[in-house]
């Protein structure tokens, strides 16, 4: 019908039409709209809404990213220049991260030659580290008398090797490898790179390595504070405590005589390189050097609670030993 003719037929003493309810609803809802939007903007501003999630993860999606510290891994000394470790004023949490838990990092990766091996065979096992251009690096610097450490173990923790490879002029470091026994084992490569711009990147990367054949998996053995290394019993004093740096300091005994007489090994009176049950996350510290003899303290921090196995290096008459232990950190 017409619109004239609908108007000519409403009654003329007709009630003014009451107000729009599907416009109000539609303006009560933009309103709160913008009231949350605004407010939101503010509680945003309060607790900090410009800042990166935690644990590195990405804004878009959450996904959490590797750390770019290029220490993870080393516990240098607090209040210390990198790679110094001769300060006793520890005022940081040294050995809270942990390296060798990924075949890359910092933009270098860990490339191996081969990874399988047969149980009790030496075979040369050579590997390259590459840069971001996927070019083998050349350039290392010398810390505590070499320029890269490696470290290889059995994944239940036995089997502990403390090496040190040579690296050829194209970058390829080999080093003769006996593995004893059929497993899964770790090999992890602690070094600091010199970039070409001269500075120093430290990194720790680690591999996986196969022996084929029957795994049987030793049992952790149960925490000690005494172990025994051939002739020499060595005992440690300290607690390891989750997140705050602590000191362990040991102590090496020869027939119930301390021995006093250590000699330096890497430029250092001791080396202390702590791995964690399961999945081999590697600390590597290195001891404070205001000791006395027939002592040597190390300042630790561990991320995590649960056990953890310890070896602790040294050198007496010119032959190094290696003590272990398992530390359970509550």
């Amino acid at each position: 019908m017409p619109e004239a003719a609908r108007t000519k037929s409403r009654p003329a003493a007709a009630a003014p039409p009451g107000p729009d309810r599907a416009g109000l609803r539609l303006g009560l809802f933009v309103a709160g709209l913008v009231f949350a939007l605004v407010g939101g903007f503010g509680l945003g501003k309060l607790t900090g809404g410009d800042a990166q999630p935690a644990d590195g993860a990405a804004a878009a999606g959450g996904m959490a990213m590797p750390s770019a510290d290029p220490n993870a891994g080393h516990a240098h000394a607090p209040g210390t220049g990198e790679h110094d470790h001769g300060s006793s004023g520890m005022t940081a949490t040294a050995g809270a991260e942990l390296g060798g838990l990924s075949l890359s990092g910092s933009g270098y990766t860990l490339v191996p030659a081969a990874t399988t091996f047969t149980a009790g065979k030496p075979a040369d096992f050579r590997f390259t580290v590459q840069g971001p251009q996927r070019q083998p690096v050349t350039q290392f610097a010398v810390v505590h008398e070499k320029q890269l450490h490696l470290i290889v173990a059995r994944r239940d923790l036995s089997g502990y090797q403390h090496l040190h490879p040579t690296m050829a002029a194209d970058g390829t470091w080999s080093i003769p490898l006996t593995l004893g026994e059929p497993g899964l084992w770790r090999a992890v490569a602690d070094f600091t790179i010199v970039d070409s711009a001269g500075a120093q990147i430290a990194a720790t990367l680690g591999a996986d390595l196969v022996v084929a054949g029957d795994y049987a998996p030793r049992a952790l053995p149960a925490p000690a504070r005494e172990a025994t290394t051939g002739e020499f019993t060595v005992t440690y004093e300290g607690t390891p405590t989750v997140g705050a740096t602590q000191p362990l300091q040991f102590r090496v005994f020869r027939n119930g005589a301390p021995v006093t007489d250590l000699q330096p090994y890497l430029g250092s009176f001791g080396h202390l390189v702590v791995l964690r049950e399961n999945d081999l996350g590697y600390l590597h510290v290195h001891p404070d050097e205001q000791r006395t003899p027939g002592t040597v303290k190390f300042w630790l921090a561990v991320p995590s609670p649960g056990n953890y196995r310890a070896y602790f290096d040294f050198q007496v008459a010119g032959q190094v030993h290696t003590a272990e232990f398992t530390v359970n950190v509550g």
